[in-house]
Parts: C-alpha cells; sequence; structure tokens
C-alpha cells in the first residue's frame, strides 16, 4: 500500500556543543551511546510483563507497548516516512501516546511535541516551521474535535502533511491502519541513529509568539532522564500518574513518563487533572508519584473529595510550571500525607529539583539545585555583571544537557545565548546556600498563567487585528489560584465591541483557549515611559489599585 508522502528537506544542522565540552561529558559518563530509537526495546528485554502504560481499562506490558511501537514505525515506513522526517505530535493523555512517540523513534523520524491546547494559529506555525511531513491526533478530546483543526492546517500548508487519527478517521488516515496491518507485522529496517543526532524537537514558549524549535539529542535528554530518574528515586515499584499534558517538558522527563519508563516503573494517563478524577485513579491504581502545577496542587489540596479517597499511596508530589508559594507548599505534608517536590525547568535544559531528604524549609522555600554538577550556572545584572551571592539577577546556564541554539534560528540564538554558550532563560532568580535556586519572576513579557507560557506581543497582534481596535498592550495579572493571569488594555475607535465580542473574536482565531486575556479594560491612552514606550510596569500597577472583572 505504498503512499506517496511529499519529499521534505533534511534537517536543518542544529547549533552543536564544542567538542573540547563534549568530550567532558562523555568522560564523565554523562553522554552515552544509548538512544531512543531503542530504549522502549531495551527496556522491555529486563521488564517485559511489567506493566508499562495504564489507560483506564487498558493495560499495557513493556513487551507490548515495545511491539505496538515497532509495528506503528514499519507502518509509517511503508507510508513513505523516513529516517529524519518530522511528525508532529498533538495527543491527549492516552496510551497510544507512548506508542506513537517511541514508533517514530523507532523509525529514526523525529517527533515534534504540541500540546492538545494549540489551535489554527500554532499549529499552522509548527507544522511549517518543522516541515513536517505526517501530523498524528486523536478524533476527539476536551470535547474538541481535531480533525476540523488537521483540515484546517492541510489546508493552509504549501505541503500538507499526512493525517494520522486514533478514533474514527473521517478521511485522515486511521491510526489502527497504519499500526495493525499486514506490513506491519515486521519489524522496521533502518539504520541506528547517533546518540548526538536531534531526538526530537519540543516548543518553547516565548514573547513574540513565533514558533521556536527546541532541538533535543538522545545523548543530552537521556542524561537528564536518567540523573531525574534518580535524584526521584524512581524504581520499578513508581507509579506516576500524568495528569498534566504528556507533551510538556514536565510530566514528560522530570522523571515523568521517561523517567518511569528508565526505571522499569508504571505511567497512568488521566484524561484530566480534577480532583474527583485524580483521586480515583491514585486509590485504584495505587499512585506513589504525581507532577502538577501549582493551581491544580492548590486545587487538590481544597477539594473536599480528598477526605473520601484512599490515598495513602501517594509518596511524592511534583510542583513546577510556575512559582508555588512558601504558605501553600507547607501545607502539602500535612493535608495530602505526602513529600514535596519542587521543581524548576526548562524545555531549552536546565532542571532543578529539591531533594526528598532535604530539610522541610529548604523544600517550602526554594525551587531546588541542578541535577548535574556540571550545570553552570551565572546570575548576572542589567549588564551582564554577576551579582554578589544571594543576589537577584537574570539567570544563564550552560551544560550538558542545555542547548546551544534553537532550531533554525540564528538571528534569535544572537541574543537568546552569550558568546560562550550561555542561555539566557529570562528568569529573575538568586541563588542561596546548597546552590539552590529561588525564583523571583520573568524578565521577558511573557505571562506564566499557571505553568502556560503566553507571549504578549502575540496576542496582542490579534487583538491589533480587530477593525475596531487601535492599540493593545497585555500584561500580567497577580492571580491566588493561577500565579498570574492575562489583562489586556484596549484602545478601539468607532462602535466599541463588548468584551465579550472581542475575547471570542481572538479565540476564532485560532489561538488556544489559555491565550485568550482573562480580563479586557477599555482606555482612551497609555501612560508611556520617558522615550515613550508604552509603560507596561505602570498598567501593572493600575491593576493593582482597580478591581478588574
Amino acid at each position: 500500500m505504498n503512499r506517496k508522502v511529499i519529499e521534505r528537506a533534511s534537517l536543518v544542522p542544529s547549533p552543536r556543543i564544542p567538542s573540547d565540552f563534549a568530550d567532558r561529558y562523555v568522560a564523565a559518563g554523562y553522554w552515552t551511546e544509548e538512544t531512543f530509537q531503542h530504549f522502549l526495546g531495551r527496556r522491555a528485554e529486563t521488564f517485559s510483563d511489567s506493566i508499562a502504560v495504564v489507560d483506564g481499562d487498558t493495560r499495557l506490558s513493556y513487551r507490548e507497548v515495545s511491539d505496538r511501537a515497532d509495528r506503528f514505525a514499519a507502518g509509517l515506513a511503508e507510508r513513505g516516512l523516513r529516517p529524519g522526517d518530522r511528525v508532529v505530535v498533538q495527543l491527549p493523555n492516552i496510551a497510544e501516546y507512548v506508542v506513537v512517540i517511541f514508533g517514530i523513534f523507532r523509525l529514526g523520524a523525529v517527533p515534534v511535541f504540541a500540546l492538545p491546547a494549540h489551535r489554527r494559529t500554532e499549529m499552522n506555525q509548527f507544522v511549517d516551521a518543522a516541515d513536517a511531513c505526517a501530523y498524528v491526533i486523536a478524533d476527539i478530546g476536551g470535547g474538541f474535535d481535531y480533525r476540523t483543526l488537521a483540515r484546517e492546517v492541510v489546508a493552509a500548508s504549501d505541503r500538507p502533511p499526512l493525517v494520522i487519527v486514533i478514533g474514527d478517521p473521517e478521511e485522515f488516515v486511521a491510526f489502527d491502519d497504519v499500526a495493525f496491518d499486514d506490513v506491519a507485522s515486521e519489524a522496521v529496517d533502518v539504520p541506528d541513529v547517533a546518540a548526538d543526532s536531534v531526538a526530537f524537537l519540543q516548543l518553547s514558549g516565548g514573547t513574540t509568539g513565533a514558533p521556536k524549535l527546541i532541538p533535543r539529542t538522545h545523548a543530552d535528554y537521556l542524561y537528564s532522564v536518567r540523573g531525574s530518574a534518580d535524584i526521584c528515586e524512581c524504581d520499578k515499584n513508581t507509579r506516576i500518574l500524568v495528569v498534566l499534558p504528556a507533551a510538556h517538558n514536565f510530566p514528560m522527563s522530570s522523571p515523568g513518563i521517561l523517567g518511569v519508563l528508565h526505571a522499569g516503573g508504571t505511567v497512568v494517563m488521566a484524561p484530566d487533572p480534577t480532583p474527583s478524577t485524580a483521586f480515583e485513579i491514585i486509590e485504584r491504581e495505587r499512585i506513589t508519584m504525581v507532577s502538577l502545577v501549582p493551581p491544580l496542587v492548590l486545587a487538590w489540596m481544597n477539594a473536599p473529595s480528598r477526605h473520601a479517597h484512599d490515598l495513602s499511596s501517594l509518596q511524592v508530589l511534583q510542583a513546577g510550571g510556575a512559582k508555588f508559594s512558601s504558605e501553600a507548599a507547607r501545607r502539602v505534608r500535612t493535608e495530602l500525607g505526602c513529600t514535596l517536590q519542587q521543581v524548576f525547568g526548562m524545555a531549552e535544559g536546565l532542571v532543578n529539583y529539591t531533594r526528598l531528604d532535604d530539610p522541610e524549609d529548604v523544600i517550602v522555600t526554594t525551587q531546588g539545585r541542578p541535577i548535574s554538577p556540571d550545570d553552570e550556572i551565572r546570575v548576572v545584572d542589567d549588564n551582564g555583571d554577576e551579582v554578589s551571592p544571594g543576589s537577584t539577577g537574570h539567570l544563564l546556564t550552560r551544560g550538558p544537557y542545555t542547548i546551544r541554539g534553537y532550531y533554525n534560528a540564528p538571528e534569535h540564538n544572537a541574543t537568546a545565548f552569550t558568546p560562550d554558550g550561555f542561555y539566557r532563560t529570562g528568569d529573575i532568580v538568586r541563588v542561596v546556600e546548597g546552590g539552590y535556586i529561588i525564583v523571583e519572576g520573568r524578565a521577558k513579557d511573557q505571562i506564566n498563567r499557571g505553568g502556560e507560557k503566553v507571549a504578549a506581543e502575540e496576542v496582542e497582534n490579534h487583538l491589533l487585528a480587530h477593525e475596531s481596535v487601535v492599540d493593545a498592550a497585555v500584561v500580567s495579572q497577580p492571580d491566588q489560584y493561577m500565579g498570574e493571569r492575562t489583562c489586556a488594555f484596549v484602545i478601539t475607535h468607532g462602535t466599541r465591541p463588548s468584551k465579550i465580542a472581542l475575547k471570542k473574536f481572538v479565540r476564532e482565531r485560532g489561538l488556544a483557549s489559555y491565550k485568550v486575556p482573562d480580563s479586557i479594560v477599555f482606555v482612551d491612552e497609555f501612560p508611556v515611559t520617558g522615550v515613550g514606550k508604552i509603560s507596561k510596569n505602570a498598567l501593572r500597577r493600575a491593576l493593582e489599585k482597580t478591581l478588574v472583572d
């Protein structure tokens, strides 16, 4: 059944870590020859009949997941996909997610991880930026029909990808036809990929909204997976509940899905993160670990239903993705009966953890310390000079699992990285005794809405597309539950649209729902700085004095 797929260009070469650093990382044992191409197959040899993935009533052993991934890889090859081709994956938390990504790895192709919340604007950008030849979706998730989205992506692309659908495919290709037909019964025969080659492309939340793809290699990412699994003390008895979108770096590798599979444990997928759903699964599956963003931790602690379920199996609750207040952090052990572990990291590399045996005061007041002794940290002032120990400044980092540049973005890389290879994270931090990091905020014009990054400029551009909008400025609004929410200050002319209509306009332009402004304030003019620029600091101060609906 060979289906011709449009030829795609080879991967654009990514900025590489200089050879003297690479040699050091190999000598230290951080980088090995292992790749994701054979990662799952080798675990299947060791943990063959152990349960790897649970999704509702579906329970798949390591051998079953590995076999299905091999068959999916063969089915992709039969349809014309080759090693190095990019495949955009946009799936909810289902067992097939693990099968799909490891099938792509097995082929030597490159997954591009999108989130279920992304819509037309983002997906068009991702498919084009990656020059993707395939796009894997579920039919419906969370009440949203992803086949409709796929039609829009295909229609907008000059080189439309092959669309593969888990569930009812309608006019697209069915996942079952790819993974379970006769041609997929033979193992795919492809060359082994190199450990220093690009394994996958992740998405970075930026300040402009333009897609920035993060190239992670097999060697660097697997080191972070192994290091995370070790720090988090994962073993074959670990049972992790995945409630955050699986494609996020946090639930994927900190230690997440990959760290638990590395250790031979069990990954349990949750269809949603609500307390009622999660508590039932924790009780039924005897969950030992879960990763949450701070708003979810608060929701779980405040849920009356927690008293109706046996949560005694839960040993570790990880909080990451946004700053977790020390007041709330102190409640976790008492109210949920487990150890809190704070996690502060980024898809570009650096990941920090509080250790499980750290003093309670360290756990609740800091965001942890790096995985590796070779993670280099600089904290600098606005001029790039290092600040005194314990002082606040901009966080810069480089190390054995931090990238040296975004994919195919030389102009952006020139400002995002220092000449000697340090990544400018955009975080404002201070480093305290023992190398522990305390996150104070963000330097970039970016809003951290409950762990989801919202680029102010991207939302402003969509607002400006409305015929009645003259100017727009989007700023963060402190929120006890989400950490930050978005507020759009808008200047209009002519007939002023209602706030509801303006939000609907932005949503209908294909923007992810979490990027639609939470609040809108109509104003006649913006405060400006001494050089005539909009003063977003003044707008934020105005929010502190005014109740915004």
